[in-house]
């Protein structure tokens, strides 16, 4: 996959307070990368950076191979996490005005606002005030407002936040047919189930360095700590189980007719095939599985070990 924007050496700091130090990734064509880590750890400061808001101290970011400018900027999609809408301007107004600000023109606005309006159900709002709206109502105005001009660059920081679960999925949704169609997105947010659910890579940046990037499938296997669930019918040979030294049983329980076990191989060199084996001198076997670790347990497992090797 082509590198659509590549982030180098980028530093930052705001008097003695360093935002960023030393921060390189790249970002794939066509993608969903999420920018992760805790309150304060350079984040928006970064977002920001890419979208020529602030000016690195030192580093460079190249959109297609070639320095980044405000003409590559102008394209982007851009949702900043402090919402930026105007409270007493009706709805339609605003986003007539900030559609072309976007460089549409005034025809291909109204055009491209009709139908987001009516695919999102919200015709009702364009004679609104921005402030009759709630969090979650503004919110959705503003992500039309970001998309509308058809970005090949969407970057959004906190897009999930003031949604309700069903408008949460909505945009989700969006997301994932912008990305079938080519579209590159960078989002930066704390909800680790929408990066399960979106991201193909992630930067986690802890104390204002990058401390862990890659494919997210990759970084759950480099993470995997060999745990096992195994679901076995009817009786089990529970002593033959037990007295096993290639693992250590985590977790057992009895769901009606199952046992449900969960255990750590620890002869890490067994293939899965052996064990199965292994394990079907026990009892009948209806699931196995390996139990991946979430990218929450991931996250807190990396910026817990940053913090402590900081210190």
């Amino acid at each position: 996959m082509n590198e659509i924007l590549t982030v180098e050496h980028i530093s930052k700091a705001y008097g003695n307070k360093v935002a960023l130090n030393d921060v390189s990734f790249r970002v794939h064509e066509g993608t969903i990368m999420g920018l992760l880590g805790p309150n304060g750890a350079g984040k928006t400061t970064l977002i920001r950076i890419i979208n020529q808001i602030y000016i690195a101290d030192s580093g460079k970011v190249y959109f297609n191979g070639k320095p980044i400018s405000i003409d590559d900027v102008i394209r982007f999609g851009y949702l900043p996490e402090e919402r930026g809408l105007y409270k007493k301007m009706k709805v339609g107004e605003q986003a007539l005005y900030l559609s072309q600000l976007k460089g549409l023109s005034r025809k291909q606005a109204l055009r491209e606002l009709k139908y987001w309006f009516e695919k999102f159900e919200i015709t009702s709002w364009w004679n609104k005030k921005v402030e009759e709206l709630s969090k979650g109502m503004q919110q959705k105005v503003q992500f039309i407002i970001s998309v509308l001009h058809k970005p090949s660059v969407l970057i959004f920081d906190e897009p999930f936040s003031g949604f309700d679960p069903i408008n949460a999925n909505l945009i989700k949704d969006e997301l994932l047919a912008m990305k079938k169609n080519g579209v590159t997105i960078m989002l930066s947010t704390h909800n680790m189930a929408s990066v399960e659910e979106l991201c193909d890579e992630i930067v986690l940046i802890n104390a204002s360095k990058n401390v862990l990037s890659g494919d997210v499938k990759q970084i759950k296997q480099q993470f995997k700590e060999h745990i096992y669930e195994i679901v076995f019918k009817g009786f089990i040979n529970y002593v033959d189980l037990a007295n096993r030294h290639q693992y250590e049983i985590l977790e057992h329980r009895q769901d009606n007719e199952h046992h449900i076990i969960k255990l750590r191989l620890l002869d890490t060199s067994i293939k899965t095939n052996t064990l199965i084996e292994a394990l079907l001198s026990v009892g009948e076997i209806t699931s196995f599985r390996e139990l991946l670790p979430s990218m929450d347990e991931i996250f807190i497992k990396v910026v817990k070990q940053t913090n402590q090797e900081d210190k």
